[in-house]
């Protein structure tokens, strides 16, 4: 149940939840390959060389400062993997960034920044790195894992934050095709909604004492235990495990149902006229969910 042998390539990885992953695999007998931009939470150059520094020291792993968008940086990260460590078993999809603002007073290019990073970097690395997993699993090493780090925003929804929950319901639905696309070559792909003190967590401004409440039980959160799932989902024990969204909330781990009907409605034939409808969805009614926050659903108290 340890990972000696196995290579994982981690983005996001020099501070945060990326690098409380990086040392655990790192504990666990992996080797690490963590790629970081070293940038600000909402994405400006601050510490360009963060990587670097951070990894310098740590036996087993290798650093790369650079934009996981930027497909050349997804490139080098598997080669590099390849040609330091011999192979590529695990991808964790982490690195992400955040600019709010309500949609009505929208930045077009903090969209689009957004959505670079949190999701377009994720598939950038997963087009570079799963070739060669199928390859080497055809040939005889046992198969890897993927792991995206989402969001409770992008499952509920906050004040704000259309691009970030974008980009991370986007990352799940990714999730959920990579998962159907290499079933077939044995490699798993699984979701996971962290809570735990981060630079996204520090960030957050309350909208309500619910909210408040999110923030202040949050930042008491350690990421080992985050990391510790995203260790288990690369053993053999967990290659039955694939197209799941998990949770992490200190010691609670949560398997999240996934959307699929809950109830129907059969409309005759021709259709409604709108009066029926406003009769007929009444039948639907018990099953709508509530409009309610990330923050707000999840504001008791963790168990630490």
């Amino acid at each position: 149940m340890d990972l000696n042998g196995r290579v994982a390539i981690v983005t996001g990885g020099a501070r945060g939840i990326g690098l409380a992953i990086v040392e655990d695999l790192l504990a666990q007998g992996a080797a690490v390959v963590a790629v970081d931009a070293g940038v600000s939470i909402s994405g400006e150059p601050v510490e360009p060389k963060l990587a670097e520094e951070v990894l310098r020291h740590k036996a087993n792993a290798a650093a790369i400062s650079g934009d996981i968008a930027d497909r050349r940086v997804a490139i080098e990260a598997v080669e590099l993997a390849q040609e330091r460590f011999g192979g590529v078993d695990l991808i964790v999809n982490n690195a992400a960034i955040i600019r709010d603002g309500f949609i009505f007073k929208s930045n077009p290019e903090a969209w689009d920044a957004v959505i670079r990073t949190n999701l377009t970097g994720a598939y950038r690395l997963l087009a570079a790195a799963t070739p060669v997993m199928r390859d080497a699993a055809k040939a005889g090493r046992a198969p890897g894992a993927i792991v995206n780090l989402v969001s409770s925003a992008g499952i509920y929804g906050n004040f704000g934050q259309g691009a970030y929950a974008a980009a991370k319901a986007g990352l799940l639905g990714l999730t959920r095709v990579v998962a159907h696309d290499l079933a077939r070559s044995g490699i798993t792909c699984n979701a996971i909604a962290p809570f735990a003190a981060t630079r996204v967590t520090e960030s957050i401004q309350p909208a309500n004492e619910a909210q408040a409440a999110y923030k202040r039980k949050a930042l008491q959160v350690p990421a080992l235990y985050v990391a510790r799932l995203v260790a288990f989902l690369a053993t053999p024990a967990a290659a039955h495990i694939s197209g799941q969204l998990f949770g992490v909330r200190g010691r609670e781990v949560m398997i999240f149902n996934q959307p699929r009907p809950a109830s129907k409605l059969l409309q005759p034939q021709g259709g409604y006229d709108l009066v029926g409808f406003a009769q007929g969805m009444k039948a639907l009614e018990p099953y709508f969910a509530d409009l309610v926050t990330d923050l707000e659903a999840f504001s008791a108290d963790p168990v630490l």
